[in-house]
């Protein structure tokens, strides 16, 4: 997974962002093998110097290159499907998350515990230290704990935003007068970032989205410490 970070994509930090690394594999794989078929098939033709002036039609042809195209989005369907299913189910969220989207920060409720509630503004960089992240650090994180499942809700009261978590594979659209919602598992501790991903007015590109991931027995103290 080191080598992600190679190509400006962030490592996954959940299984369902693994899936989809997996399956953007998989099809980039059978891309280049139509690209090199095709690019040999196109050079023979321009380099070849034999004619056949009496072929004029042949079913087998149109046959197979009929057929073979349709083989290979089977291979790309079917894993597609699977993946879809898997980003739409789910199954016994142990905490929810509700987030709604303002121009231009995040407020967050916590949905099973009573008066846990804050909003999520980026650090101005006056009050930035070494330890922060420019322009991608808030005053308040969310808290979530590892290795459970997480439902997240999400709206908006203003404009339509975008709350996304490219490390755990999440981008969900913040509709006004609208509720969707996702769920992710994060399987390690870590502070992972996110951006709203709609161009939701001028400072669209200053509300950031900041999950610190913590131990569940941290996590029960933090809630303590909360009330």
């Amino acid at each position: 997974m080191a080598t992600w970070s190679n190509f400006n994509l962030q490592n996954s930090a959940s299984p369902l962002m693994e899936q989809i690394i997996f399956f953007h594999d998989h099809t980039l794989i059978i891309l280049i093998i139509i690209t090199i078929l095709v690019s040999y098939l196109m050079l023979n033709l321009f380099f070849n110097n034999f004619i056949n002036r009496f072929l004029l039609e042949e079913q087998m042809i149109e046959l197979i290159w009929t057929i073979l195209p349709t083989i290979t989005l089977i291979f790309i369907a079917l894993p597609s499907l699977r993946l879809l299913y898997l980003l739409d189910e789910l199954n016994n969220p142990l905490i929810t998350l509700k987030s709604i989207g303002h121009q231009w920060y995040w407020s967050y409720e916590y949905s099973d515990f009573i008066n846990i509630e804050f909003d999520s503004y980026m650090l101005p960089m006056n009050n930035s230290t070494l330890n922060n992240f420019r322009l991608l650090d808030v005053n308040n994180r969310i808290i979530l704990p590892m290795n459970n499942q997480i439902r997240i809700m999400v709206t908006a009261s203003d404009v339509i935003h975008s709350w996304t978590i490219p490390s755990l594979g999440v981008k969900v659209d913040a509709n006004p007068g609208r509720l969707n919602q996702t769920n992710f598992l994060i399987n390690q501790i870590g502070i992972f970032f996110g951006q709203c991903s709609e161009i939701c007015g001028t400072n669209h590109s200053f509300m950031p989205i900041v999950i610190e991931s913590i131990p569940m027995k941290n996590f029960i103290k933090w809630i303590n410490n909360y009330y």
